[in-house]
């Protein structure tokens, strides 16, 4: 199964980047830079939800709302603007998501792309029905239909169980809850020094393209 980040890096994620850019008013590198952090932080939110069976069928019957649709339809949801109601849709799935995490998640991705949070949440809001809209697709395409498959599916897309180091980051970013101390500490280690690559742990661009992969 390829990862969220190949998606990205697809002519498919290039519409879609270049898209969110535009309806947000973005420039496009940095709106780049906010999906690839994103969209693996968003996933390791929702793998996290569905270890409960509660959050499991509330993941379930979310992704089975987002058939897939939405991809087929890019040009008309980017033409003149994303309308209200995809808006609408982002922010109840960024609250399901990220719940009281989403604050801090949202600053720590505004400090390391330097871009203003209030157009980081944008962009996020933008970007989330388009995820589910993926997850909707692939679940239909994979048969998913319990929290197992539903765990695979995620886990599957993240890279599995192959890099706990980057994993467990995604986790530190999501435990960020906006206080500024533990966002702080985050956003110290996601920003390294300088902006070079560092041995023990490095920056989250380069954790996260270990995840999948990407060189």
């Amino acid at each position: 199964m390829a990862g969220i980040l190949d998606l990205l890096n697809s002519d498919l994620g290039k519409t879609i980047i270049s898209g969110v850019a535009g309806s947000t008013g973005q420039d496009t590198n940095k709106t780049s830079s906010v999906l690839t952090m994103a969209l693996p932080v968003l996933m390791k939110a929702m793998q996290r939800n569905s270890t409960t069976s509660q959050g499991a069928e509330g993941l379930m019957g979310a992704i089975n709302k987002h058939d897939g649709g939405i991809l087929d339809n890019l040009g008309d949801l980017f033409k003149g603007g994303v309308n209200a109601d995809v808006l609408q849709d982002g922010s109840k799935i960024l609250g399901h998501v990220l719940g009281n995490k989403q604050q801090g998640v949202e600053q720590v991705l505004s400090q390391k792309s330097g871009m203003d949070s209030g157009a980081v949440a944008n962009i996020l809001k933008t970007a989330a029905p388009i995820l589910m809209g993926v997850l909707g697709k692939q679940s239909r395409q994979s048969n998913v239909n319990n929290s197992n498959d539903l765990g695979g599916l995620l886990g599957g897309l993240l890279g599995g169980n192959s890099a706990k180091k980057e994993q467990s980051f995604l986790e530190q970013i999501l435990d960020a809850d906006g206080d500024g101390s533990i966002v702080d500490d985050v956003a110290g280690m996601v920003l390294g020094n300088g902006g070079s690559q560092q041995k023990s742990g490095g920056l989250l661009g380069g954790l996260l393209g270990g995840i999948f992969g990407k060189k």
